[in-house]
């Protein structure tokens, strides 16, 4: 079969040299020549529009923006002439004003002046709507919200008070600039959630005994006593019920800045700056095991709910995992730039969280030994991670804010409404959704869980002899009934919170709440 080859045009045709000899550049210019010729009468000129999308788009667009508001009249232009402006465009098209303001608008003829751009003569050419006797609210059509005395008044048919109130209406625009959307929408209530309202709590016991801050406290969980460890390198155990000292623990050669007591064993765990980490026997008060590893300070320790290991964290910037009878250091969980000041365990992953002074918090598979997720919200170090005892959610505690996250994956939730201004040291939350924070400056803020509202401000007020500024909370926590607040401070005494009693919201609404009005999605 014989191929005919069509001619070449003379315009697309290229150097007329054998095309053996061509190289790669003649060829890359030849096909550009031929590209620039084939596009040449239409270049650089603008695709022209197509008039009938163009109207379809422009009438849905009038539509859905000002169909409800196109049967008011615009008020009358100030000026030694007062004229009546033409009505905006409604759906029926370009529809002829009334004869009044036929005979009142400017112009020979008395007609409205002729659109001059493209997108207004557009919307002139809008196809006509449904027929004016049709009702506004038939066929699921939105209404335009009117007061209630407009709304009796167009129920009733009376034109002229219909005539007041929509008068009315453009008052409110033209007191706010023309830019208000008072009269065509109703205000929203807003959907943050309102506070639970929650008792006050007040101070009433002062526990005095230690001779250096008390950096820690553990309560027991049959809720009869708890403990507290100091700078004084002591471990104090004291009688819930009476705060009565009931014995004191001593070995430590350093600070105690941590306590954790364990709900399935007759163990105490405690960690100090001295590097130690110690397992004390409570059947006979002393200690039974040392865990030896770390290569600086001890500031946090948490205990595994169900499985016979602990957790540690300190200033080598690393999570150590132990197996708590055999002393063996089962693995190191690194990824911390900084100094690890905060653990929290639990039985579901992630098993272990842990926040640093490098302003992350780490959520840690132990079944790979590496972190599943790095929440790097915070700007500031976080020193206090507090776990709700039912909601699948924690809480931690910075200097700049107080953030709530969604467990597994530790999803942000939302910051608490307020700012304490301080640097934060110390975090709990009870079962009734109260949450505890304290400062390094006395401050001690109660808040809602639900909505992060500050409802209580209270400030510990140090014991006679100590300094102003050893007004420092370092750890609190809520006894196994959440009733009553335990708090160690600076000032060397430990403090006991509860709620006041016989009171109501009526006598005690608390501080007012102001929801939020832009929400930061960090």
């Amino acid at each position: 079969m014989d191929v005919v080859e069509a001619p070449v045009p003379e315009s697309f045709a290229g150097p007329e040299f054998p095309t053996e000899t061509k190289t790669v550049k003649a060829l890359t210019l030849q096909s550009i020549k031929r590209t620039y010729d084939m596009f040449l009468s239409n270049y650089g000129q603008p695709t022209p529009l197509d008039e009938s999308s163009q109207l379809l788009k422009a009438s849905i667009k009038f539509r859905d923006e000002y169909a409800q508001a196109a049967h008011m009249t615009a008020p009358a232009a100030p000026g030694p002439r007062a004229t009546v402006a033409a009505p905006p465009p409604s759906a029926a098209g370009p529809s002829r004003p009334p004869a009044a303001a036929d005979e009142a608008a400017p112009g020979p003829s008395g007609a409205r002046p002729e659109s001059r751009s493209s997108l207004a003569k557009l919307i002139d050419a809008i196809p006509a709507a449904p027929a004016a006797g049709k009702k506004a609210g038939e066929a699921g059509a939105l209404t335009v919200y009117q007061p209630p005395a407009a709304a009796a008044a167009a129920a009733s048919g009376s034109a002229a008070e219909a005539a007041a109130a929509q008068r009315a209406i453009m008052a409110v625009i033209n007191d706010k600039g023309g830019n208000s959307s008072a009269a065509v929408s109703r205000r929203l209530a807003a959907k943050w959630p309102r506070p639970v309202w929650h008792a006050p709590w007040k101070m009433y016991r002062v526990i005095s005994g230690h001779l250096g801050w008390v950096r820690c406290v553990a309560v027991d969980p049959g809720n009869e006593w708890f403990a507290t460890g100091s700078a004084d390198r002591t471990i104090k155990i004291w009688d819930l019920a009476s705060g009565q000292l009931k014995l004191t623990l001593t070995g430590h050669i350093e600070q105690v800045t941590g306590l954790a007591i364990s709900n399935r064993h007759p163990y105490m765990f405690s960690c100090g700056l001295d590097k130690m980490v110690k397992c004390w026997d409570l059947e006979q008060n002393k200690v039974i095991r040392s865990y030896h590893g770390h290569l600086s300070g001890v500031y946090s320790i948490a205990l595994h709910p169900q499985l016979d290991i602990l957790m540690t964290g300190g200033r080598d910037s690393v999570v150590r995992v132990w197996d708590m009878r055999s002393k063996v250091q089962a693995m190191v969980l690194a990824g911390h730039d900084q100094t690890v000041c905060s653990l929290l365990a639990q039985a579901p992953d992630p098993q272990c969280i842990s926040g640093s002074h490098d302003s992350t918090i780490r959520l840690w598979d132990l079944r790979k030994a590496k972190a599943s997720a790095v929440l790097t919200h915070h700007k500031k170090s976080i020193r206090a991670l507090a776990m709700h005892p039912h909601e699948f959610a924690f809480a931690s505690a910075s200097a700049e804010n107080i953030k709530k996250w969604a467990l597994p994956d530790g999803d942000f939730l939302h910051n608490m409404l307020s700012q304490q201004r301080a640097i934060i040291n110390s975090m709990a939350i009870n079962s009734d959704g109260v949450v505890a924070t304290g400062g390094d400056n006395g401050s001690l803020w109660w808040w809602d869980w639900r909505s992060g509202h500050c409802y209580q401000q209270d400030e510990t007020v140090v014991q006679p002899g100590s300094l102003e500024s050893e007004a420092t909370l370092y750890d609190m926590a809520f006894d196994m009934s959440g009733s009553r607040l335990i708090t160690a401070e600076g000032d060397k005494t430990v403090k006991m919170w509860k709620e006041v009693e016989d009171v109501s919201p009526e006598t005690h609404p608390g501080l007012p709440f102001r929801p939020p009005k832009d929400i930061k999605r960090f």
